[in-house]
């Protein structure tokens, strides 16, 4: 069975992915460091950043695959898509911004996990339609 609607939001999420993965690179090679951060500070925002989408996109993808599966409306799976794509660009913006609090940085984690956990709703109630 198709996924259409969640094959969108795994394209650009994984764009994203690698565009937050360019900055660890381009730090790696000039602070010339292999392996971990070598206690830079804009090597571990820049780490931060991507891995913190790393480890937030895998769940949001099985739960947006699992809905769109059992046929959650396509309203309410783009709703979760942009929500979820707008509040890793906020969070991501906010952790370059500064390594301490930033509205960006909180605001996004907030919307990540309220999406996360709506999702995770919106599939248990979906079994009982």
């Amino acid at each position: 069975m198709l996924v259409p609607v969640t094959a969108i939001y795994a394209a650009l999420l994984a764009a994203f992915l690698v565009i937050l993965l360019f900055p660890v690179i381009k730090l790696r090679n000039s602070l010339r460091v292999g392996l971990g951060d070598g206690a830079k500070s804009e090597l571990q925002q820049a780490m931060r950043a991507h891995g913190n989408a790393a480890e937030c996109i895998p769940i949001f993808l099985v739960l947006l695959a699992i809905f769109e599966l059992n046929h959650g409306p396509a309203w309410a799976l783009h709703i979760f898509g942009a929500m979820f794509l707008l509040a890793r660009l906020a969070h991501a913006a906010g952790l370059y911004a500064t390594s301490g609090a930033s509205k960006g940085r909180v605001g996004g984690m907030v919307v990540t996990i309220m999406v996360l956990l709506l999702l995770a709703i919106a599939n248990v109630l979906q079994l009982f339609r």
